[in-house]
């Protein structure tokens, strides 16, 4: 059965990052990157950040629209999106144990990474398939989706079981670049363009090959954490999200729930209790939202914590010091000592 289309519209900011790091790699300036994406570099470094999938959508309209003579750009984009990228959802397929446990974990939490396609797996008597659906996709930029979320589940079979998957057919529904090398490169074999479907194929047997980090007591805490995970971004994904939207959207001068109400057309408490219903609050929200600035500023550096802790809204530095423990276990002034040693957090470093 098709895979259903996804039920969060909250993602990592962590592929965001990954895509401007290739745009500047490849000669795009930020400004290009993040163009018309409703997204700050302030916002863009920010490790624990979360965004719409409309957001990176947007950033991939843009490289695609940029950089029209790279062929293989799909390609190089997926190569970047390792185990580590995906958090515990990468945790959970690496200590599964075998690669059929893996696939039909990593497809059922597929929300908790980047993908656009929808994904499924099938198996007939000799050969298992996995589907790329693409329909839903923007047309301009279904060549770029499906070949970025292909590689990047090659990527991961690579660092699953410690070697290339052998492929034994490859099914693409765009037309054929002028270059086909990197293609063949990356696959291994020619695909095959102008398919009815994206698919790519190879022996069944390979879904029982034992994965050597094997550990089930690791697999189920992985998968527990998975659940809590989507459970958190699905309820981001509603008036939660649109609340912690605007609140990222004024850095400088963090709005109280009046201001946010009225923002959003409804009173201080029917916002209340909507979030309430969704299992969260106004000052939940707001403590992620300080959060997230007070690491992103302490790295960024400019700032002491007398002026962060003013823009976080906090009237005295001892309570922005208080709360930074709390968070952190650290007060903040170790924990930017801490950055000098491991280097920036810009965008693409993890």
């Amino acid at each position: 059965m098709p895979r259903p289309a996804p039920s969060v519209s909250r993602r990592s900011i962590t592929s965001a990052q990954l895509l401007t790091q290739l745009g500047l790699e490849l000669g795009l300036s930020l400004e290009t990157c993040l163009r018309d994406c409703g997204l700050t570099p302030l916002q863009l470094a920010d490790p624990q950040g979360e965004i719409a999938p409309q957001q990176e959508l947007q950033l991939i309209a843009n490289l695609v629209a940029a950089l029209p003579g790279v062929p293989d750009l799909g390609l190089q984009a997926g190569l970047r999106y390792r185990l580590i990228t995906y958090g515990i959802w990468g945790y959970a397929l690496l200590s599964s144990q075998d690669f059929r446990q893996a696939a039909e974990l990593g497809l059922r939490y597929l929300d908790l990474t980047y993908a656009f396609s929808h994904i499924r797996l099938s198996e007939d008597h000799d050969h298992a398939h996995l589907h790329f659906d693409d329909a839903h996709l923007p047309p301009d930029l279904r060549g770029f989706l499906v070949l970025r979320d292909a590689v990047a589940v090659m990527v991961i079979q690579r660092e699953l079981t410690g070697t290339a998957l052998p492929l034994s057919r490859v099914q693409l529904r765009m037309s054929a670049p002028r270059q086909l090398a990197a293609f063949s490169q990356q696959f291994g074999l020619q695909p095959e363009f102008s398919s009815p479907e994206n698919r790519i194929s190879f022996a069944r047997h390979w879904l029982d090959a034992p994965l050597p980090h094997a550990n089930a007591p690791m697999t189920r805490l992985c998968e527990q954490q998975c659940q809590a995970l989507l459970a958190k971004r699905q309820v981001r994904s509603g008036l939660a999200g649109q609340v912690r939207d605007r609140l990222l959207s004024t850095p400088g001068r963090l709005a109280d729930m009046e201001q946010v109400a009225s923002e959003l057309q409804l009173s201080s408490r029917t916002l209340r209790r909507r979030l309430e219903q969704q299992g969260s609050s106004f000052r939940q929200l707001q403590e992620e939202v300080r959060q997230a600035l007070a690491e992103e500023l302490l790295a960024t550096g400019g700032l002491n914590q007398e002026e962060i802790a003013e823009r976080l809204g906090y009237s005295e530095v001892s309570n922005f010091v208080h709360a930074f423990r709390r968070w952190k276990g650290l007060p903040p002034g170790q924990y930017r000592r801490s950055l000098g040693s491991t280097g920036s957090r810009g965008p693409g470093r993890h």
